[in-house]
């Protein structure tokens, strides 16, 4: 089994960056696709990123490609959300979750076996 913790949220304002950081304990996070996803209020939890084992591949949701970099460091069992250019569109919990196909990268919640407590991203327009 595998706990994640999400640290790195928090409030900034339209165009700002944040870096997300989930961190894995438990388990080596090599052994796991790892995948961000966010949940505003009133929505469900949607896919933002993800990234095979290896981190020779990413996915990204349409909107958040070319702003957001998803990066893992197997030897820190870390991952991580670089976003750029935030928009209040992109407030919301956001949620690290790992997946034992550890080759795919999937986009669907109930693919994923373990998840995080969750981080708030705010921003302000």
């Amino acid at each position: 089994q595998v706990q994640l913790v999400e640290t790195g949220g928090g409030l900034v304002q339209a165009g700002g960056s944040l870096r997300l950081s989930c961190e894995a304990s438990g388990r080596t996070l090599s052994r796991y696709a790892v995948g961000w996803f966010r949940q505003a209020p009133g929505k469900g939890r949607e896919f933002v990123a993800g990234i095979n084992w290896s981190g020779s591949n990413t996915d990204y949701k349409a909107s958040v490609k070319g702003r957001f970099t998803i990066s893992r460091a197997n030897a820190r069992n870390t991952v991580y959300l670089q976003m750029d250019s935030l928009k209040p569109e992109d407030t919301a919990v956001y949620y690290c979750a790992a997946d034992s196909t550890r080759w795919l990268i999937n986009q669907a919640v109930q693919e994923y076996d373990y998840w995080g407590q969750g981080t708030q991203v705010t921003v302000s327009s």
